[in-house]
């Protein structure tokens, strides 16, 4: 190996130390700035060399670093400068640095006193230190330190994707070694014979937790890298240093704002523990009370599930009150500001979801109609399909579905065919009426109304349909047939096939359906009922022409 490269290593693993250990050990630089009682740093190669704390003469601490860093960046960018030409020069007061005839640096007794040394140990120690930084400059800047900083930049690109690579078969065999433990070596949680966590769910766990950690890998091999790879230039090591320090600096600030907030972590822990056992507790007993298991004096079984959902929210807002003060931030004017505006903003956007909300809670504890019940809403006839906190959906007979407001339903008539079978056992009554004239002998209407409900499917034949008249008009009597079903989201269909027989039985019984509201010329005109209903020798009747005797002029 030859002088040069023994060279070029040795400045490799101490530009790795100033630049990547020494900032955690000594801390971080202050990037060529300074104060009055630390004193300016004199910087080469974007190096921290030492600090100047006294002033000389008319010149400030300040003024003296910022000319040496000058004088002594000019003499490292002419290599025809031997570095073996700097010396000491010990004077009464003073001592100088000096490259033949050139002053780099003066120190006097009051930077001996400001460092703690004796004037001359403190000017060996400077000249060894500008000695050893004005090598490193030039040396990285020759074509061969070049040459390696690429040829480095190469290895450190081929590791990286190594890295990757031995990750991408590493991380899967870790699941597929989970998957195959799952239901087996992972066990679930359980309390004697309740599961609280399954084995699938801790496995599922353990999957994300490691789907995390490989993320978190990547993205600290890569923040590391590019840094790392910088370093290498001259040109972009102040930038490395930067990347590097902002790196550290957030590792340390996350790592310090953890450790502090530990015993907040754990009350919100403890918060959520609870909370989530609290609920799986209240929705054990609610479950029960929706099978019947355990029953509370007027408590509905329908009110199970809604009641839960509401005691959830409930429980959860409780838990979100108790927990926000553990939060971070939680008394930054930030987050009391964001705050103050969701509410507002909650405030002024939500009166119709409130409005719809309240109305969904007391649609639920009315009981005023339940899922599958043939309702009409309004003008709006069908079957409940869906219904929430917010709105109520239908399918109609035509199945189509429309989404009602809470609010809207709240407001509106509700009329229920299904709640009186259901709860009281007590079937729902349906009419359709009739109007036939005074010459059509009621009892023989009642008998053929009766005989159609007879034929009618989905009608229950106990208790029995009967028929009402409900009046006498002038032309005609209206009759009314009242029929009971259970049958309640087939009613469409069931008045189709109702009328149809009442038809088909009128025809039959030689009855005649119209309401006579004018008087027609019944002589020589085909009688209304079908002919299949008629008479085999029934025969057209003829126009009669009666002598109008007296009453005839002939004029």
């Amino acid at each position: 190996m030859t002088k040069k490269i023994k060279s070029f290593i040795i400045v490799l693993l101490v530009s790795v130390y100033i630049i990547f250990i020494s900032p955690l050990v000594y801390g971080q630089d202050d990037g060529g700035t300074g104060n009055k009682i630390d004193g300016y740093s004199v910087i080469l190669n974007d190096q921290a060399l030492f600090k100047i704390q006294a002033p000389t003469g008319s010149f400030s601490p300040e003024e003296r670093a910022n000319t040496i860093t000058n004088r002594l960046k000019k003499f490292a960018e002419d290599n025809s400068l031997p570095i073996e030409a700097i010396t000491l020069e010990n004077q009464e007061s003073l001592t100088s640095i000096i490259a033949e005839d050139k002053i780099l640096a003066t120190l006097t007794e009051e930077d001996a006193k400001a460092a703690r040394k004796s004037r001359q140990e403190l000017a060996e120690e400077y000249l060894q230190i500008i000695k050893t930084s004005l090598d490193q400059y030039r040396e990285e800047r020759t074509l061969t330190a070049r040459i390696f900083s690429l040829i480095w930049t190469v290895i450190a690109t081929l590791s990286l994707l190594l890295i990757f690579k031995l990750m991408n078969l590493v991380f899967p065999r870790i699941f597929n070694l989970l998957n195959r433990w799952r239901n087996t070596v992972i066990p679930g949680l359980r309390i004697q014979n309740v599961n609280l966590i399954s084995s699938t769910q801790v496995t599922n766990s353990l999957i994300a937790v490691v789907k995390l950690v490989r993320v978190v890998i990547v993205l600290l091999i890569l923040f590391l890298y590019v840094p790392f790879i910088l370093s290498f230039f001259p040109l972009t090591r102040k930038i490395s240093k930067k990347i590097f320090e902002y790196i550290v600096r957030a590792i340390l600030y996350i790592s310090d704002s953890v450790v502090e907030y530990i015993p907040n972590i754990f009350m919100i822990g403890l918060i959520v523990v609870s909370t989530y056992y609290i609920i799986r507790f209240c929705k054990f007993i609610f479950r029960e009370l929706e099978r019947g298991n355990i029953t509370i004096p007027g408590f509905y079984q329908d009110w199970a599930t809604p009641t839960y959902n509401i005691l959830q929210f409930l429980i959860i807002a409780l838990a979100a009150v108790v927990a926000f003060p553990y939060l971070p931030g939680f008394d930054s004017p930030a987050f009391r500001g964001i705050s103050v505006f969701l509410g507002i903003l909650f405030s002024l956007g939500s009166t119709s979801a409130v409005a719809n909300t309240v109305g969904g809670v007391i649609l639920i504890y009315t009981r005023a109609f339940q899922l599958g019940d043939r309702v009409q809403i309004g003008d709006i006839i069908g079957d409940i399909e869906d219904k929430s906190l917010l709105v109520t959906r239908i399918r109609t007979p035509k199945n189509v579905i429309v989404t009602l407001p809470n609010a809207t339903v709240l407001n509106s008539n509700v009329v229920n065919f299904s709640a009186s079978a259901r709860e009281t056992g007590i079937p729902l009554i349906i009419s359709t009426t009739v109007t036939l004239g005074y010459d059509v002998p009621w009892r023989k209407v009642h008998q053929v109304l009766l005989a159609a409900a007879d034929a009618t499917d989905c009608l229950l034949k106990d208790p029995h349909p009967f028929v009402l008249q409900t009046s006498l008009d002038d032309f005609y009597v209206s009759y009314e047939l009242n029929v009971y079903t259970d049958k309640t989201r087939r009613l469409f269909y069931i008045y189709s096939d109702l009328h149809q027989n009442i038809q088909d039985k009128c025809n039959e019984a030689d009855i005649e359906i119209l309401s006579p509201h004018y008087s027609a010329l019944r002589d020589g005109n085909q009688n209304t009922i079908p002919a299949n209903y008629l008479p085999k020798d029934y025969q057209v009747p003829g126009f009669k022409i009666e002598n109008l005797g007296n009453n005839f002029k002939n004029h």
